[in-house]
This record gives structure tokens, C-alpha cells and sequence, in this order.
């Protein structure tokens, strides 16, 4: 090989070691920019949360989080999100369902002390429909993630995952949702949600009557697909009381518990 042979030789190896750099910094910046930060929301709800026996089931230092550093850098690093890079749709589940949580909780946190989240809004702008933050470069509301980007993904299971900061809301999850493990995960908050005869389900065989939380009734189109809200409880329900609500479960009451709008502040205890 002559000295230009091994010239253009050496410049093909040096430009096709460039062209590899390029996208592995084009992937991290990527892969950067749609992370949300997972191991910081764990170490705050450790901090900031406690499981506890009242119906509350989770219960939320609205406080500390108030004072928390922390928490601020959290909630401003939705901003960055790159929400068309999200990819996969267990991806985008666990995110939106984390976000809806973090803004329910930081809505909170930005007029606390108040005794309902349901507070915040107004007579013509219920607090649903309050800007609740930025992700990717614009504002969202609560109602904007729940009806217009989690409903339609289809999964019943996130009424048991979206938290509104208040007591017969299914009891937060003290750990993030995340891509790998989302499906077992919202297995896990159904069931509990379900278990919970206080304000999930409750079964009562000799009065011939079921009590179900009034998200089942909000929500009862989104149980359509697994059989109404009978059938959809029938799959997680206590196993004891799965024969009930099971198909064709006939001559079944159903009534639902009154919803308690408190909120779940620790300092509520």
C-alpha cells in the first residue's frame, strides 16, 4: 500500500470512528433528555412519605417538601422532558402516571396549608383544570394527563396508580412507577386498592351488596373492555371475594363509598 493508499486509509478509519462518537453522544443526549429523574422521586417519597393504617393507606409531608431543594429541582426537571422521545408505551405509562402524581403533590405543596387539593381551583377553573406545571416546554393540567394522554392509552389499572393528594384517592405508591416493571406494578396498586374495604371494595354476600369506590363509577366506561367494574374487580379483588363478582353475578346491589376529599397530609394524622 502507498503513503496516499494508506492516507485515505487511516482518514476512512478516523472518519468512521467520528460518525460512531457522534451518535453515541447524539443517543445520551437523547436518552438524557426524556429521563425523568427516578432515583431523586424515590428518595423523596422515602423522605416525605409514611404508610399508615388510616384510610389514607400513604400519607404526604406536604410540609417538607415545601422546604425541600430537592423537591424544586424534581419538578423543574419535567421541563427538559423531550416528551416525542418517549419511545415505548410502557415508557410513556410510567411517566405519565409519575408526572400526574408529582404535580398533583406539587400543586399542593405550592398553596399549602389547605384541607382539599379541590381548594386550589375555582367555581369556573376547578383545579383539575389549573396549569399544574411544564413538561417539555409547556404547561399541562391534571385533567389534560388523565383524560387526553392516559385514559386513552387504554389501561383501566391507572385509577388504582393516579393519586389526587387526598384520602379516598387509591393510596400513593412510595416508589416511582417505572418502564421495566409498570404492568407489575399496577397489578400491585389494583389489588391493593381492591383490598382495602374502606374505600376500594367491599363485599357484603348476605345483604346481596357490593360497595365500590366512586371512581368505578366515574370511570365506568374505561371498565367496558374486562366486563364493567364487577368484571374488572372480579381479576384483583381478594380472592375470597372473587366468586361473588365474577359473571353473571346476579341480584349484586352495587353502591359506592362517599368519596373524602381531606387531604392526605401527614399532618392530618
Amino acid at each position: 500500500m502507498t503513503r496516499p493508499d494508506r492516507r485515505r486509509a487511516t482518514l476512512r478509519k478516523t472518519q468512521r470512528t467520528l460518525r460512531r462518537c457522534a451518535l453515541v453522544v447524539a443517543f445520551l443526549l437523547a436518552a438524557d433528555a426524556t429521563a425523568f429523574d427516578e432515583a431523586l422521586y424515590a428518595t423523596l417519597l422515602s423522605r416525605h412519605t409514611r404508610s399508615v393504617d388510616d384510610v389514607a393507606g400513604t400519607r404526604v409531608d406536604y410540609a417538607g417538601l415545601a422546604q425541600s431543594a430537592d423537591w424544586k429541582r424534581l419538578v423543574a426537571g419535567l421541563e427538559g422532558v423531550d416528551r416525542a422521545a418517549l419511545g415505548q408505551a410502557n415508557r410513556k405509562l410510567a411517566f405519565w402516571i409519575n408526572a400526574y402524581n408529582v404535580l398533583a403533590i406539587d400543586l399542593v405543596v405550592r398553596h399549602y396549608p389547605v384541607e382539599s387539593i379541590r381548594d386550589i381551583g375555582g367555581f369556573l377553573t376547578p383545579v383539575w383544570k389549573v396549569e399544574a406545571g411544564r413538561i417539555g416546554g409547556r404547561p399541562f393540567t391534571l385533567h389534560e394527563i388523565e383524560h387526553e394522554i392516559l385514559r386513552p392509552m387504554g389501561d383501566p389499572r391507572i385509577h388504582a396508580a393516579l393519586v389526587c393528594a387526598s384520602t379516598s384517592c387509591p393510596s400513593l405508591r412510595r416508589s416511582p412507577y417505572t418502564a421495566g416493571q409498570i404492568s407489575t406494578q399496577l397489578d400491585e396498586a389494583t389489588r391493593q386498592f381492591l383490598a382495602d374495604r374502606r374505600k376500594g371494595l367491599a363485599v357484603d354476600p348476605k345483604r346481596r351488596r357490593v360497595r365500590l369506590s366512586r371512581i368505578f363509577d366515574w370511570f365506568e366506561d374505561d371498565f367496558a373492555a374486562q366486563g364493567g367494574p364487577l368484571g374488572f374487580a372480579a381479576r384483583y379483588a381478594p380472592r375470597d371475594e372473587r366468586p361473588w363478582l365474577a359473571p353473571p353475578a346476579a341480584g349484586l346491589r352495587v353502591e359506592y363509598f362517599a368519596y373524602d376529599w381531606a387531604l392526605n397530609d401527614l399532618g392530618n394524622r
